[in-house]
């Protein structure tokens, strides 16, 4: 009885067994299918772009070039192009944002005609800048980057411009459609303005007049304030001047080239960055070249210097000019010392007593800007905050109604600035001067 027993037990023991076994073999084959099919479909797809959509990538990993640009079929050929959001990101569309398109360099290179000379915007450091039409006819500029032997400089303001314009988004900003690496080609697309810089404007025709420079003014400031105060992290963009303001038909401002732009410290206690000197000649902050200190405070200088120019019509240094005169800043603040501003005036301003008035003005913030030590110099939305005021006291001193026709710089249309203006992005314009955040 009980060795029938010991055998049913034993029979159960082996067909529990059985089952158990065939069960794991049945799980491991549905597993390994599952894997199979994983692994083919993954191989017939192509490879992520670093930093393209649906990679969640930052811009600065796309910067890149991705291994399909190099075999040489029209299909390989596309690059990395995508378009930067405000946080940073080459993202998939969402919140409204439409996908970007694909493009490729045979596009880039049709929308340049082949990179003409006709199309030349202007020239720089990194490169040069040409105006483009992409197929749906909307214009754009197209800066490509130098193609010299182990240019690490070029490659690494393209990867610094791309990865700042990516963070921004302000209307006196230039915004950035996009950026594309194709082999030894570095190509950034951004915002096309057909105004010209300010630095043309200055040196054309008949220039600005007063109310046309304080609105340019205050637009700038603006645009560096919202770097300074409203990025996250904060920039600083180390190249702020005259040709690298552009302005539009409707003589506004935007602030381009953030190839030397550098991100401020998150650390609270920070007081500085020690980084490398960089910058452009006359508009460099002292102290800045002096300690490797690199602060805010350094685009402030830079913008008393622009201020200075702005009012004289002046470059930062006139080599042709005596040595009294040839240092621009010091020769306007040893006027305005003498009480003898108006002698430092663009002679293609029309002088009246509120511009002259303004002038004055302008000049004294423009030499707290550039106090010798950083502690002393205004912020930018101090800055913004003064030049509102100077602005406001300008207009209710001239007569309500525009005067005649004015003549304008011969190479830019007439317009009626004070009739384009427009609410800017980060600003509220009524009685009262009141920054609003971004």
């Amino acid at each position: 009885m009980s060795s029938g027993g010991d055998g049913d037990r034993d029979r159960r023991r082996r067909s529990f067994a059985d089952f158990f076994k065939a069960a794991a073999r049945r799980t491991s084959g549905a597993l390994a299918a599952l894997f199979h099919l994983r692994r083919k479909r993954t191989a017939s797809s192509p490879p992520a772009v670093p930093g393209g959509p649906g990679s969640g990538g930052q811009v600065s990993a796309a910067s890149s070039s991705t291994g399909t640009a190099r075999t040489g079929s029209s299909k390989a050929a596309r690059s990395s192009f995508s378009y930067a959001s405000s946080s940073g990101s080459s993202i998939a569309p969402s919140g409204g944002l439409v996908a970007p398109p694909c493009f490729t360099m045979e596009e880039i290179v049709k929308a340049t005609g082949n990179f003409s000379a006709s199309n030349v915007l202007g020239e720089g450091g990194f490169g040069t800048v040409y105006k483009g039409k992409l197929r749906d006819g909307s214009l754009v500029a197209i800066k490509r980057a130098k193609k010299t032997i182990l240019n690490l400089r070029a490659s690494s303001e393209f990867k610094n411009e791309v990865r700042t314009m990516s963070k921004i988004e302000h209307l006196n900003l230039v915004k950035l459609y996009g950026f594309l690496e194709h082999g030894d080609e570095k190509i950034i697309v951004e915002e096309y303005i057909g105004g010209g810089t300010l630095r043309e404007h200055l040196d054309g025709g008949n220039g600005l007049e007063m109310t046309e420079r304080l609105d340019i003014a205050i637009d700038i400031a603006h645009a560096v304030a919202y770097l300074h105060t409203y990025s996250d992290p904060p920039i600083i963009h180390r190249d702020i001047k005259a040709s690298n303001i552009l302005i539009t038909e409707k003589l506004r401002a935007k602030v381009t080239d953030f190839g030397f732009a550098r991100l401020a410290s998150e650390d609270p206690n920070a007081t500085h960055i020690s980084t490398q000197v960089k910058g452009s000649t006359g508009y460099l902050d002292p102290e800045y070249l002096r300690t490797y200190q690199l602060t805010e405070k350094s685009d402030v200088y830079s913008f008393g210097v622009l201020l200075m120019e702005m009012m004289t019509g002046r470059h930062p240094i006139e080599t042709k000019r005596t040595p009294k005169e040839r240092i621009t800043i010091k020769w306007a603040i040893q006027k305005l010392k003498e009480g003898e501003a108006v002698l430092v005036m663009d002679q293609r301003l029309r002088r009246s007593p509120a511009s002259v008035s303004a002038l004055g003005n302008v000049l004294k913030l423009a030499r707290h800007c550039i106090a010798p030590k950083r502690e002393l110099r205004p912020s930018m939305r101090k800055c913004a905050e003064v030049l509102w005021e100077v602005r406001k006291e300008f207009r209710e001193t001239t007569s309500s109604s525009l005067p005649s026709p004015i003549p304008h710089s011969a190479n830019y249309p007439v317009r009626d600035a004070k009739n384009h203006r427009q609410t800017s992005f980060g600003i509220e314009e009524g009685e009262s001067y009141k920054f609003v955040s971004a």
